[in-house]
C-alpha cells in the first residue's frame, strides 16, 4: 500500500472545493534483528524486505549473498509495523555494534549515528570509468519516469533507479524517503545476486552524502539526480571515484565529480 486517499479543501483564488486527493503513505517500520529492536524508518510500505536489506548492507551489517529469513511480528491496518530478521550471529559485521538509538526519518539516512566517526567510510577509490553519452542519461530519466506510478498519483514521492552498462532498467523503487527508495533498489538487486550489474544511480530528488554513501558501498560509478547536490556529497564523490551530476533535467545537467565519465552527444 503506497498511497490513500484523503479528503481535502481546494481553493484557487475565491473558489474552494471539497475533493478527495491521493496522498504517498507514511509509516514507521521497527526493525528487529533476532528479536533485537534496531531502529525505527519512516517509510512508504511495499518492499519492506528490500529496504532492510539494502539498509543493512549500506550499514555494514548484512552482506552475506544469502537472503536472511524474515517474519512479520505486527501489523497495522494491513501494513507491516515490525518485521523481524533473522540473521545467525557470526554474519553479522561490525557494523551491528553501531546499533541505532534514534528514529531515522525519511529525509535523513544518517539519523540515529551516534557519533561523528560512524559516518565515516573506507575503501578503495572506484576504478570502473563507464563512458556515459548525455543523450542516453536523458532517455534513462524518460523511462524512469514512466514507471513512478505513486508520483503520478501523488507528486509526493521519490523514486531510484538503477540501470545496468547497456543503459537497461534494473530496477526501481519508490519512496516517501530519498535513501529509503535507493535501499530498496539496491536492496532487490542483493536478493536477485544481481548488485554486480548496477553502474548508473538514477534518483528523483536531490543528493547529499547519504546517497553517495551508498553508492559507493554498492560499487555504483555513476549518481545522476534531478535535483542539487550538497557540497559534502560533492566532496566524497571526488574521493570514492563517483561521477556525480546534479539538475538534470529539459536536456540540461551539471556535472560536479569527475566529468571525464561523460561525454556531451
Amino acid at each position: 500500500m503506497q498511497t490513500l486517499t484523503y479528503e481535502a479543501l481546494k481553493i484557487n483564488k475565491d473558489n474552494q472545493t471539497s475533493i478527495e486527493d491521493v496522498l504517498v503513505v507514511e509509516a514507521a517500520l521497527q526493525i528487529n534483528i533476532n528479536k533485537e529492536p534496531y531502529t525505527v524508518v519512516m517509510r512508504t510500505p511495499d518492499n519492506d524486505i528490500e529496504l532492510i536489506r539494502g539498509l543493512l548492507f549500506a550499514e555494514d551489517i548484512y552482506k552475506n549473498s544469502i537472503n536472511f529469513k524474515n517474519e512479520i511480528d505486527k501489523e497495522d491496518n494491513g501494513i507491516p509495523s515490525i518485521i523481524n530478521i533473522t540473521i545467525s550471529k557470526e554474519l553479522l559485521g561490525k557494523g551491528y555494534l553501531n546499533k541505532r538509538t534514534l528514529l531515522s526519518v525519511s529525509s535523513c539516512g544518517i539519523c540515529g549515528k551516534k557519533e561523528l566517526k560512524d559516518i565515516e567510510l573506507s575503501g578503495d577509490k572506484l576504478s570502473s570509468k563507464p563512458i556515459l553519452s548525455s543523450a542516453i542519461i536523458h532517455k534513462m530519466f524518460i523511462e524512469m519516469y514512466t514507471h513512478q506510478e505513486t508520483f503520478k498519483s501523488t507528486g509526493g514521492s521519490h523514486a531510484a533507479a538503477i540501470f545496468n552498462k547497456k543503459n537497461e532498467l534494473l530496477t526501481l523503487k519508490e519512496d516517501i524517503g530519498r535513501h529509503n527508495a535507493v535501499d530498496k533498489t539496491v536492496g532487490y538487486l542483493l536478493q536477485k545476486n544481481a548488485l554486480k550489474s548496477a553502474n548508473y544511480l538514477l534518483v528523483s530528488g536531490r543528493v547529499s552524502y547519504e546517497i553517495v554513501s551508498k553508492a559507493f558501498i554498492a560499487k555504483i560509478p555513476i549518481i545522476i539526480a534531478v535535483s542539487g547536490c550538497s557540497s559534502l556529497a560533492v566532496d566524497f564523490a571526488k574521493e570514492f571515484g563517483i561521477c556525480l551530476i546534479g539538475f538534470t533535467r529539459e536536456n540540461k545537467m551539471t556535472i560536479y565529480a569527475n566529468p571525464s565519465y561523460i561525454k556531451n552527444n
